[in-house]
Parts: structure tokens; sequence; C-alpha cells
């Protein structure tokens, strides 16, 4: 095991994965997050569900966080271990991609990603991991309704914040947009399905972020007032 994260085209097999770990999750993510747009007692219903499964939470939040961590550490050990190679970044090795500004720069558009999930994590998981395991409080609820609707559309009052969200998933979006045909390239893929894959990518690419973004907009424009 150790053999092949040591080598170049490990530690690509690796990120490749890790990013479609995550993909995957995203796709969760946001089908539980746009049920808010239409009913809140569904949103409410799915969220504590999702807080308060043992398999969810002590099985696949840890995965999920391991998930991305490595992701991110595989992404400036490969950035680091190119560089000093060859010069060339890992970013750059999707020859058709090589002039495009995102394929130059999916080490600064991962950054800022990474800061949109720290601030996720304080905005949200940190205070939900002190209400439930600190203060003992499972039940979801605040004045005798579930919480986490109200929560929601609280984050999304202040138009900054707002503004750095929509940036964040404009920024994932192109940062999909590359890394999408490297992770299939990394895998193998045959060029036979690039055409269909390359499709997909930008499908997924432009539909997942824009999501997260209709469902902070909806919610600043609806509820601020």
């Amino acid at each position: 095991m150790g053999g092949f994260f040591k080598s170049s085209i490990g530690r690509k097999v690796a990120m490749a994965l890790s990013a479609f770990f995550l993909m995957f999750f995203l796709i969760i993510h946001l089908a539980v997050n746009i049920t808010s747009l239409f009913s809140e007692t569904l949103f409410n219903d799915l969220s504590h569900f999702m807080g308060t499964n043992p398999l969810i939470q002590f099985a696949l939040q840890p995965v999920l966080i391991f998930g991305v961590v490595f992701h991110f550490v595989m992404g400036f050990v490969l950035e680091l271990k190119n560089k000093k190679a060859n010069g060339i970044s890992y970013a750059k090795n999707n020859g058709a991609a090589n002039s495009s500004w995102m394929s130059r720069n999916m080490i600064y558009s991962g950054l800022v990603i990474l800061a949109f999930i720290v601030l996720h994590f304080i905005d949200f998981w940190i205070p939900e991991l002190n209400t439930k395991y600190v203060l003992g409080d499972m039940s979801g609820l605040h004045d005798g309704e579930f919480r986490y609707f109200h929560e929601l559309v609280e984050k999304f009052h202040n138009p900054l914040r707002v503004a750095a969200y929509v940036v964040a998933f404009v920024l994932l979006a192109l940062h999909l947009l590359h890394g999408f045909t490297s992770a299939f390239q990394s895998l193998g893929i045959t060029a036979s399905r690039k055409k269909f894959l390359k499709n997909f990518g930008l499908a997924y690419s432009i539909i997942i972020p824009l999501g997260f973004i209709i469902i902070a907009l909806f919610h600043h424009l609806t509820h601020n007032h």
C-alpha cells in the first residue's frame, strides 16, 4: 500500500477515487437541501434523520471527513511532487485542457473551496455537534418545533455570506469541469467513452453547484425581510 501511494499513478488514482466519493456526497447533500425550497417539513424530517441516525453519524460522517481531508492533502502532494519533478503542475497534465485557466489553477480553486468547507463546518457542523453531544440535546427541537429549516434560512440573511457562498460554488463548478475529466483519465477510461463522460461531467459540474446557488439565493430573497 505504501508503494502504491509513492507512485505517481497510485496517487492520481487515489485522488480520483476520493473525488468520486465527494461528488456522490454532493448529490446526497443537494437532494436533502433542495427540499427546503418546497417543503419545510420534509427538509426538517430529512435533516433530523441524517443528524441522528447512528450509521450516518458514526460510520459515514467520519468517512466523509476523512475523504475531504484526504482529497485536499493528496491534491497538494500531487502539485508539489509534479512541480518538483518537472516544473509541470498536476493541473496541467490534462492534454487538451492545458490552455484553460482552470487547469492551471486547480490548486488555488481548491484552496478557496477548502476555506469554504471550513466555514461551512463552523456554521453548521460544529454547532450541531455542540448541541447534540455537549449539551446532550438530540431532539432537534427549538420551542417545540424542528429547528433545522430556520437555522438554514438564518444563515442566508447576510448578503456577504450569500455572495461568498455563490463565489465558492462557481469555483467548485470550474474545479469540477477540469477535475471530472482528469479523474476518469487517471482511472484509464477508454477513449470510446470520452464524449459521454465529457457531457456527463459538464452536466454534473453545472447542475450540482447551480442547485446550491439557487437554494442560497432563494432563501436570501424570500426570507430576508
